[in-house]
């Protein structure tokens, strides 16, 4: 299952070429998540009273096949990839027009939210990513 959202390009987004700045990507990618954890029924701002963790990047991969520029519409399509005990794997696919712009992805480890140490992903969340892998 992939969710999709939508970020139009903004001029605080680009560079003095009108060029989405790359780092940008990532944010585009972490907004994507958000959105796909609210998706499920979990926002990222209550993970850790819901459940008493929090979500951390371990590692990203990502490839820059082309620009985006001032005013594009971009989709996000994010899916989970991979699951392990305690870390899992998403992938955002940025499009534009259809067209594939960007690939990430990310690795994230669960971790306790107050001791940030890592820590098995709640079966609640697992179920729900399991269901959609």
């Amino acid at each position: 299952m992939q969710h999709t959202t939508d970020i139009r390009i903004y001029y605080e987004d680009t560079d003095a070429g009108g060029v989405v700045y790359h780092a940008n990507y990532i944010a585009y990618g972490e907004r994507a998540r958000a959105e796909f954890l609210r998706h499920i029924g979990h926002q990222s701002s209550n993970l850790a009273k819901d459940c008493g963790v929090t979500f951390v990047v371990k590692h990203i991969d990502i490839e820059y096949h082309k620009p985006a520029f001032l005013d594009d519409l971009l989709t996000v399509h994010t899916s989970i990839t991979s699951i392990k005990n305690s870390s899992f794997t998403m992938h955002h696919q940025i499009k534009k027009n259809g067209e594939i712009i960007t690939d990430l992805h990310v690795v994230l480890v669960c971790v306790d939210a107050n001791k940030l140490k890592p820590v098995r992903i709640p079966e609640i969340l697992r179920a729900e990513f399991e269901k959609l892998i």
